[in-house]
C-alpha cells in the first residue's frame, strides 16, 4: 500500500507536524511506508489558471509537483495536514491543493479518473486551529473535499482541533496524540 502525506504547516516542529508525525507513526507500525512532502520547503508555483492543462490534463508549470502529482497518482492513501489560517488552510497546502487543477481537467474535461487500485482510495484529512469557532475547521475541510475528490479519493475522515494555537499546545490535549495516532491505523486498514 502506497501512502503519501502532505504537511501544509510553515511550523516546524508545530501542532499540526506533530499530530501528523503521530498519524504516520502509526502507519509505519503496522508495516507500511510513508512519503511525506513537507510543502513549506517545496517549490511551489501557485496556479496561474492559464489553462495549459485544460486540453491534456497536465501542468505547464515545471516545480516540485511534478514529483507531487506522481505521487498523488500513485497513492493508495492521502494525509493532508495543514493548520487553519483565517478559516482556510495554510497558503503551502492550498497552493498544493489548487495546482490539482489538472487532475481536475482530468477527470471532468478529459473523462480520465485515476484508477482505484487493489486497495482502494482513502484520504485523511488533519486540520489545527487557534479559533474556537467550528467554522475554521469546516471551511479548510470544504476545500479538502474538494482536493479529495478531484484526485479520486472517494472518502476522508477529518481529524480537527480548535483552541490550540501556541507551538506545542497539542501536547497538551488530551486526547490527540492518541487520536491521531488511531486516525493513522484506522486509514491504512482495508
Amino acid at each position: 500500500m502506497k501512502i503519501v502525506a502532505f504537511l501544509g504547516s510553515p511550523r516546524v516542529d508545530g501542532n499540526t507536524e506533530l499530530l501528523l508525525n503521530e498519524a504516520v507513526r502509526a502507519v509505519l507500525d503496522l508495516g507500511h511506508e510513508v512519503k511525506v512532502h513537507k510543502l513549506n520547503l517545496m517549490r511551489i508555483k501557485p496556479c496561474q489558471d492559464c489553462g495549459g492543462c485544460d486540453k491534456n490534463g497536465i501542468c505547464i508549470i515545471d516545480d516540485d509537483m511534478t514529483e507531487v502529482y506522481q505521487d498523488i497518482r500513485e497513492a493508495d492513501r492521502i494525509i493532508l495536514a495543514s493548520p487553519i489560517f483565517f478559516f482556510g488552510m495554510s497558503a503551502q497546502a492550498k497552493a498544493m491543493v489548487d495546482r490539482c487543477q489538472s487532475f481536475w481537467c482530468e477527470k471532468y474535461l478529459l473523462k480520465k479518473t485515476i484508477p482505484e487500485g487493489p486497495h482502494g482510495r482513502k484520504g485523511l484529512l488533519m486540520l489545527v486551529g487557534g479559533m474556537k469557532k467550528e467554522v475554521g475547521i469546516q471551511c479548510g475541510e470544504a476545500t479538502a473535499k474538494a482536493f479529495f475528490r478531484t484526485v479520486s479519493v472517494p472518502s476522508h475522515e477529518l481529524l480537527g482541533f480548535l483552541q490550540v494555537d501556541a507551538k506545542g499546545a497539542i501536547l497538551e490535549h488530551p486526547t490527540a496524540l492518541k487520536d491521531a495516532y488511531e486516525a493513522g491505523r484506522t486509514l491504512v486498514r482495508t
